[in-house]
């Protein structure tokens, strides 16, 4: 099968790779995968991953359960062992022995097929298009912010990225009726997420200790030091980006200002689509879409400057 293969930092289209069989995992059709920022942090170096990428993805069930077999799906990326002091805890994306979706040690969605547990897909509503569905994983894990800290009606939130993920981000935050402020550096994505409702300010206008919570999606030193400057004393601060590259921070303030610190990452699949299902907008973030068998000028293209989501149709 067709494959996008990631190896040394340099991606190939592979077109004799083995379909998946993997022993009590279903096999699924991909049928469409997008290109996120990890996909893109991977090729430089985030994680020594080889292997075929991609872990957003829509696909249709070839074999598996026979409630499943047959229908569209999308996928939670952590694959686990259940017995393990996380797994036994409800913790099971920290496994001891996980293995994730196009990001470590098992093949992912830029690919004509993908396995994965039974367990770890859900079926797609029939009123969710194939194109809305493929932002399942990316909205879960914007909504995994809420699974870890209280996001209050009236809170001064500041959101520090106005990207792919900043987006969602941004729509799923002001569902709960915060005061978020938006810092972003594309007038385009900032008018979008000001029709949804929220204040867009220049970073220079962002007055010191002044927010409860800052969300830092731009996976940069600069966007991660404005994030903390903005909090309040005893404020949070959630990193939801991944960083290829170390970080520099100013720890003294973290201790003097009792600063909370929140790495966040994948979130509620089911919660995701009953978010979809419920009307959340995001098709108008595709902005291209190639053929698998032009994967590169796809990944090419997601690693433009201010570029939304590209998607690759599988089929």
């Amino acid at each position: 099968m067709e494959a996008i293969w990631l190896e040394d930092h340099k991606l190939e289209l592979k077109t004799d790779l083995p379909v998946p069989d993997a022993p009590g995992e279903a096999l699924v059709r991909v049928l469409r995968a997008g290109i996120c920022n990890t996909d893109l942090e991977l090729v430089k170096g985030y994680y020594p991953y080889t292997g075929v990428l991609g872990h957003e993805f829509v696909g249709m069930v070839e074999r598996g359960p026979e409630e499943i077999t047959g229908k569209r799906v999308v996928g939670e990326i952590n694959a686990t062992c259940g017995g393990c002091r996380f797994c036994r805890s409800a913790a099971p994306t920290h496994c001891d022995d996980r293995t994730v979706l196009g990001i470590v040690g098992r093949h992912g969605a830029f690919a004509r097929f993908l396995s994965l547990p039974a367990k770890n897909l859900h079926p797609v509503p029939d009123g969710i298009s194939t194109d809305a569905a493929v932002f399942a994983e990316p909205l879960a894990a914007a909504l995994e912010i809420q699974e870890q800290v209280a996001v209050g009606r009236g809170a001064k939130v500041l959101q520090v990225g106005d990207g792919k993920l900043g987006q969602l981000v941004g729509q799923t935050l002001l569902a709960t009726g915060c005061d978020l402020s938006v810092v972003g550096r594309h007038p385009a994505k900032l008018a979008r997420l000001e029709r949804h409702g929220a204040r867009t300010i220049d970073a220079g206008d962002v007055d010191a200790k002044s927010f409860d919570i800052a969300v830092e999606v731009t996976g940069n030193e600069e966007g991660f030091a404005l994030a903390q400057r903005a909090l309040r004393p005893r404020g949070t601060l959630v990193m939801k980006s991944t960083y290829a590259g170390r970080l520099s921070l100013d720890a003294a303030s973290i201790v003097v200002d009792e600063l909370t610190v929140v790495g966040s990452r994948c979130g509620p699949m089911g919660k995701a689509v009953e978010a979809l299902g419920a009307g959340l907008e995001v098709e108008d973030l595709i902005e291209a879409r190639y053929p698998l068998a032009r994967g590169l000028d796809a990944f090419e293209h997601a690693g433009r400057r201010g570029a939304l989501k590209v998607l690759l149709d599988v089929t």
